[in-house]
């Protein structure tokens, strides 16, 4: 009976050892608190057209430009003006330099196409661009459903794929066994992603933020996404967005993210952007957007004031007024 049970032990040690060549290497460790606030445009300036980098000179004037001009604390411009930049710049955290990249300074995130811009909508996506818009001007506050996923408080810049917004530019990565999650800040999005090689689910199950799954390559962890909805997206994407989004580190306190939008119903052709981020010591707080926040009910509120009393839209065109006769003195 005991030289049985030796016999199963041993049978047991000699299937969990596995050589040392044949094990699974351990995924990088990409944990952690990024930030990924930049003033690098998402696409090429006109003024650098043909030129992938920066000069030094170029990346300060740009920076100066950018921070000057979106400063919400000056006061110029008139009481219309001042009253749209009624948050104080003070609460905004853009980032005050253009991102770093291999010891350069791109002047754009998007890198394909190599014109560093987004290439153009197709006719079928610009026609439902513009019927889109007409039917906010129709119909700009029926409901809720009518203002935008920002004012409602459902959707930001958190993505996927991530971009840099006025504030709250901050990811949180998490890693556990045969799982990662990616923690936006912005409106405390989860991605809760899979590593182990499961398919995506049905094209038939749409999600805002789609349906991710995960793989390393190397060091390097690779998201892919698909199952969108029409409600959310990149730059007018629809349902068929493939996004593949790679993250990969770059230093003790650098990741590279590097992602790719591929919508045939959208757009021409792919397009691919890289974005650095930077290792914080700083938290992540809950964003509570929508507490104490009476924005959106005083919207629809002014609606059905306008709808009841007969006052004009001032966003419509008005007719122009007859002159007025002089008054004699």
């Amino acid at each position: 009976m005991v030289r049985s049970l030796f016999v199963l032990l041993a049978a047991a040690i000699a299937t969990a050892i596995v050589p040392i060549s044949a094990q699974k290497p351990a995924p990088p460790d990409l944990e952690g608190i990024w930030s990924f606030s930049t003033l690098t445009p998402v696409e090429r300036p006109a003024d650098v057209a043909g030129r992938p980098f920066f000069t030094d000179e170029e990346a300060v004037a740009f920076e100066t430009r950018m921070l000057g001009g979106g400063d919400r604390d000056r006061r110029d411009g008139g009481a219309e003006v001042d009253a749209a930049r009624g948050v104080n710049d003070y609460w905004f955290e853009r980032g005050t330099r253009v991102s770093t990249v291999n010891g350069r300074k791109p002047s754009s995130m998007v890198i394909d196409p190599p014109d560093g811009r987004i290439p153009p909508q197709t006719p079928d996506a610009r026609a439902k661009a513009v019927a889109r818009a007409a039917e906010s001007r129709a119909h700009p506050a029926d409901g809720p459903e009518n203002r935008s996923l920002q004012e409602r408080c459902l959707s930001f810049n958190a993505g996927p794929p991530i971009l840099p917004g006025p504030y709250n530019n901050y990811v949180q990565l998490l890693q556990f066994p045969g799982y990662v999650i990616v923690f936006t800040e912005m409106i405390h999005d989860a991605r809760i992603v899979p590593l182990d090689g499961r398919p995506h689910r049905s094209s038939s199950i749409r999600q805002w933020l789609g349906d991710s799954v995960g793989r390393f390559e190397g060091d390097t962890l690779v998201i892919d996404t698909t199952n969108f909805t029409r409600k959310t997206g990149v730059r007018g994407t629809g349902e068929g967005l493939h996004l593949i989004e790679r993250f990969t580190r770059a230093g003790a306190d650098t990741l590279l993210y590097k992602f790719t939008v591929d919508d045939p119903a959208t757009f021409t052709q792919p397009w691919t952007a890289v974005l650095p981020m930077t290792k914080t010591g700083d938290r992540i707080f809950e964003y509570a957007c929508h507490e104490g926040n009476h924005a959106l009910v005083d919207i629809l509120r002014g609606a059905r004031y306008q709808e009841k009393s007969g006052t004009p839209d001032p966003r419509e065109p008005r007719e122009p007024r007859e002159p007025r006769e002089p008054r004699d003195q």
